[in-house]
């Protein structure tokens, strides 16, 4: 018989002692300020939850808030405008939720030096009113439910604060967040739990921890681009790293620099899209993730990815070539897309143009040209510039002809693909610079469709060109300023001061 006893009384709460506001002029003391009360806040709850399972009496309800950083400024003062992020564009109080401060410190440390140094004034942290959710105080992996079997008997909800969807949304990012008179403005694109939200579902979609990730990242939609991806980069260990530090497979396998194997090797449930990072200090290393196939897919992760607000994006996948002169194994670099993916149509209405980015597009066609050779006029031997158009249905080519082919016609697109413009657009909907380059595998308006025979002699032939100029293109990239790859045309009227 259970001899736990729960009243239905409602029960006070029970927190962490206050947290005095402290002001900063110093940008690393904030962050680890941040740091040391995100780390208090979250024992709490670690520990009220470990105490519960283990039979301590039940005196009330745990409840622990995120912290926040604030500043205030009364000047319209313009600020750097070269810039896309780094200032506000008016006087008020900014504040922002902030959560996993060690693993964004780097981060923070950046948006709140070009804040002081910009409007010449303090940052504020203190504790917010925003609850965090027990699930989230556990960070990856933790099993909070398999952990409670000693508080079976009552609900998780009625002890401690539990994730909440009715304020996990992207308002801010979306341009959609409406201020109220009197509150602070947002300072920054999502919230804690927002983040705390993708964090747990990067961990579960890619089998990595959030750690892993790098600042510019790579998405295929096929496995061989992995399996090439895994081998150059375990050789590239073994051989020392040439400034990498480590490769991390999904299950959060660790190759060290100068190791022919990795430190663990227990396999791991490979997860619906599998995630590979090449590490290099300061995050600037390449993630590679097979997405698999569709704009859902597409759209999940980079919902879940954006948060950790990578410099790029590139889509390196394989496309239906939809012109005559094109042949297998060409390159299409999209300078535009249609989007009939759909997933997005809530989010970013299909009337948004969605522009190709210089600085992305120059990188990869200089990629296409260092790898392959072909230069100036001869490399339109082997690619074309032009329209991506993305749709939701694999089987397309199955319906009315006239229906699908006169869009594609009219838009003058030259290649097809199921997820190129859903990475594009939610690149453009969260401010991460964006681009694809795809490679034709078939071309089925003209009787070339994909046979295991042709596919596997193609896959063999081209997949590790392909992927060594997209590794080349996001090196190109990495080797930039920042503020140069960062550009204002993804910046809305009313923005928010982190990047």
């Amino acid at each position: 018989m259970n001899t736990r006893i729960f009243s239905l009384s409602p029960l006070s709460f029970i927190s962490p002692s206050p947290y005095e506001p402290r002001v900063f002029d110093d940008p690393e003391q904030a962050v680890e300020a941040l740091i040391e009360l995100y780390e208090r806040n979250t024992k709490f709850l670690n520990g009220a939850f470990g105490a519960l399972a283990e039979g301590a009496p039940i005196t009330g309800r745990y409840r622990a808030c995120y912290p926040q950083v604030s500043i205030e400024t009364t000047s319209f003062g313009h600020a750097d405008s070269r810039l896309s992020y780094g200032h506000v564009t008016a006087p008020g109080i900014y504040t922002t939720t902030v959560t996993r401060p060690k693993l964004f410190r780097h981060y923070l440390i950046e948006q709140l030096d070009l804040l002081m140094r910009n409007h010449g004034v303090p940052v504020k942290v203190s504790e917010s009113t925003t609850p965090i959710p027990l699930h989230f105080a556990f960070g990856e992996g933790a099993h909070v439910e398999a952990s409670a079997a000693a508080l079976s008997d009552i609900p998780l909800r009625d002890l401690f604060d539990t994730p909440d969807l009715n304020n996990t949304d992207d308002l801010i990012a979306n341009g959609e967040y409406e201020e109220v008179p009197g509150v602070p403005a947002p300072l920054a694109p999502f919230t804690a739990q927002r983040i705390d939200y993708s964090l747990a579902r990067l961990s579960h979609y890619t089998a990595t921890n959030a750690e892993h990730f790098q600042n510019f990242v790579l998405f295929t939609n096929y496995q061989f681009y992995i399996d090439e991806f895994a081998a150059w980069a375990r050789k590239l260990m073994a051989d020392g790293g040439e400034g990498y530090t480590a490769f991390v497979e999904p299950g959060n396998i660790i190759t060290p620099a100068g190791s022919d194997k990795p430190e663990t090797t227990i396999a791991a449930r490979m997860p619906q899209m599998p995630a590979y990072h090449l590490k290099k200090e300061g995050h600037a290393g390449i993630t590679l993730v097979n997405i698999g196939v569709g704009p859902s897919n597409a759209k999940t992760i980079t919902d879940h990815i954006a948060v950790l607000r990578p410099h790029a994006w590139l889509m390196v996948g394989h496309c239906a070539g939809l012109r005559n002169s094109q042949r297998l194994g060409d390159y299409v670099l999209a300078h535009a897309y249609v989007r009939e993916d759909h997933v997005l149509d809530d989010d970013l209405p299909v009337w948004v143009p969605i522009p190709a980015l210089a600085e992305v597009q120059q990188a990869l066609e200089s990629a296409v040209e260092e790898v392959t050779g072909y230069e100036g006029f001869e490399l339109k031997r082997i690619m074309r510039t032009g329209t991506v158009a993305t749709i939701d249905n694999r089987n397309w080519e199955l319906r009315d002809q006239r229906g699908p082919v006169k869009r594609l016609s009219q838009s003058r697109a030259i290649a097809l693909d199921m997820e190129s413009a859903t990475i594009a657009a939610n690149g453009f909907r969260f401010r991460v610079p964006y681009g694809t380059l795809l490679c034709v595998s078939d071309r089925p308006l003209h009787g070339e469709l994909k046979l295991p025979g042709m596919a596997t002699a193609f896959y063999r032939t081209q997949v590790s060109q392909h992927l060594q100029i997209g590794i080349r293109a996001v090196q190109k990239l990495a080797a930039m300023p920042v503020e140069k790859l960062h550009s204002r045309k993804l910046r809305s009227f009313y923005e928010t001061a982190f990047q």
